[in-house]
């Protein structure tokens, strides 16, 4: 996944890509579907078959499995099975199934579900656009690189996102969207090579005393990257980070609008004036909360 930061951004940059005809309603509740763009994360270890929606560790396949992987579940079941699927993760395959299912909210104006369902779209869709949710080695940890995880789609967005252009033009209606996500699959996988060869040329050059710092997190204070490693590693990824963060805004736009499309293009002003209730928002904030606490406390994310 994506840090908290980033996700999101990336879920409220891609409300400015949809047209005028979705615009208002998603902008009217861009607090809720930025706010709640972290929701899959918070569901993660606690809801039974969650973790597997958030990755796809492509490498157990063999070699060049992103090129030669079944598109399709049905498949990609017949091939490996659902148990085996679901071991090494199925974020593809999940994305198109909450296309299916934010299609299904808007063609019936179930408002409640289409901003969940948009919510949690936008998450999956980012995740499959990190590299190390494609490989086994997803932190690091298999090549002595532990962290690596966080370095990379936390901290660097953290530090530097706010340098980024995010103008990536209106959405677009996907003809195959099942293709598409696995194509965003494929391009994040492409580079991770880079995104591990990079780091550990800069941990030989760096010193360890300077290669990590330490910063307060709410009552914590936590190891962190430091400032000039980051800045260097950044560097050398040459808009990596960045790219990737454009391709996932620009991708969440057009899932969004493509469900919309296939949905009939419904009159999305006619729901505007929906509110989740006081109680709903509490338990929500409060869930919220206490996920940001205890990942500051363990730092969960990065040994994900």
């Amino acid at each position: 996944m994506w840090g908290f930061y980033a996700h999101q951004q990336i879920n409220r940059l891609a409300v400015f890509t949809l047209p005028v005809e979705m615009i208002g309603f998603y902008k009217y509740h861009i607090q809720y579907i930025t706010e709640n763009a972290v929701n899959p994360d918070k569901r993660r270890y606690a809801v039974e078959g969650e973790e597997p929606r958030h990755f796809i560790d492509i490498d157990v396949y063999g070699d060049s499995a992103v090129y030669k992987m079944p598109r399709y579940w049905q498949d990609a079941v017949e091939k490996f099975t659902e148990d085996t699927l679901n071991a090494y993760g199925i974020v593809p395959w999940h994305v198109n199934l909450m296309r299916y299912r934010l299609t299904d909210a808007m063609r019936i104006g179930d408002v409640k579900a289409i901003l969940v369902l948009s919510a949690d779209l936008g998450h999956y869709i980012a995740d499959a656009n990190v590299p190390l949710h494609t490989t086994q080695n997803y932190n690091g940890q298999l090549t002595g690189q532990h962290g690596i995880h966080g370095l990379w789609e936390s901290r660097l967005p953290e530090l530097f996102s706010s340098e980024y252009d995010f103008f990536v033009g209106k959405a677009r209606y996907i003809d195959n969207p099942q293709l598409e996500i696995w194509n965003g699959v494929i391009q994040a996988h492409e580079a991770l090579d880079s995104v591990l060869n990079f780091e550990r040329k800069l941990t030989q050059d760096t010193g360890s005393d300077k290669k990590y710092a330490f910063e307060t997190r709410g009552n914590a204070t936590v190891q962190v990257y430091s400032s000039d490693f980051s800045k260097a590693y950044h560097k050398m990824l040459n808009g990596m980070v960045e790219r990737q963060m454009r391709k996932a805004v620009a991708m969440v736009g057009n899932f969004w609008y493509t469900c919309w499309v296939d949905a009939g293009q419904p009159d999305l002003d006619k729901l505007i004036g929906f509110e989740f209730s006081e109680e709903e928002l509490e338990k929500r904030k409060a869930e919220l909360m206490e996920w940001k606490k205890k990942r500051y406390e363990s730092r969960e994310h990065e040994s994900e």
